[in-house]
């Protein structure tokens, strides 16, 4: 898959995702803690239930292994037939390998085929994440990329916004390594400034000379020049 696109699960929002293009979206929930949780929750069953075009993926970001909202999303997001999942503050294989089971409950609970629920690593979060990114490898069938995110271990830092150059270029090497050696997709992280289309594009065509499959997304509008980039047929760049 070229491009997966962040979307709050709300209709406006998913109505305009399901339009945009995109090969997969990736419902958010938000905040563990949200007194919402429940009406959130029941939303997003709804969603991922509704009819959708062919070959579009359905995933949701769910809340770290540590917290205790993750059991309940997943037993509801698994028995609607959501696609994968979104694993954020993920550490290596013993991570993926804790989630697989849990999927493997819930599916079982609600009678989905074994293996049915992959699941995208968010792998670069904190800093003892970088450090566990040669364990992928064999962790689970279920795993199917790691993805690349900033903004997470920037703060983990506590480097300023424009800081932290070095340890973030360490980090997004080291995920490709971890990638091809587990033998996933490495997803490019996010491009944060929606008004910058050639920085966005330029951002896209080193990703790919990089060995980068896709990227993350978060507005519809930044889709086309994700999918033009990561075609399979798109020019050498």
């Amino acid at each position: 898959m070229r491009s997966f696109l962040f979307v709050a699960p709300r209709e406006e929002t998913f109505s305009a995702a399901l339009a945009s293009g995109a090969d997969a979206l990736a419902l958010d929930l938000g905040d563990p803690a949200d007194p919402a949780r429940e009406s959130i929750r029941r939303q997003a069953v709804a969603l991922i239930e509704r009819p959708r075009p062919p070959g579009l993926g359905v995933y949701v970001l769910v809340p770290p292994l540590a917290g205790a909202a993750i059991d309940a999303d997943l037993a509801a997001i698994v028995a609607a037939g959501a696609d994968g999942v979104f694993l954020p503050q993920a550490c290596g294989g013993a991570s993926v390998q804790h989630l697989s089971a849990k999927l493997a409950v819930a599916e079982a609970e609600c009678g989905r085929a074994d293996g049915a629920t992959r699941i995208i690593a968010l792998a670069t979060q904190t800093p003892a994440a970088i450090f566990a990114l040669s364990t992928y490898g064999g962790a689970s069938s279920r795993l199917e990329a790691l993805a690349f995110d900033t903004e997470p271990l920037r703060r983990a830092l506590r480097a300023a916004p424009d800081g932290a150059a070095t340890p973030l270029a360490t980090a997004r090497s080291l995920l490709l390594l971890g990638a091809a050696a587990a033998g996933v997709a490495a997803i490019d992280a996010p491009f944060a400034d929606l008004a910058d289309t050639a920085g966005l594009a330029a951002q896209c065509r080193a990703a790919r000379r990089d060995g980068f499959a896709g990227k993350l997304a978060l507005d519809p509008i930044q889709i086309p020049p994700i999918n033009q980039t990561f075609a399979a047929d798109a020019p050498a760049l």
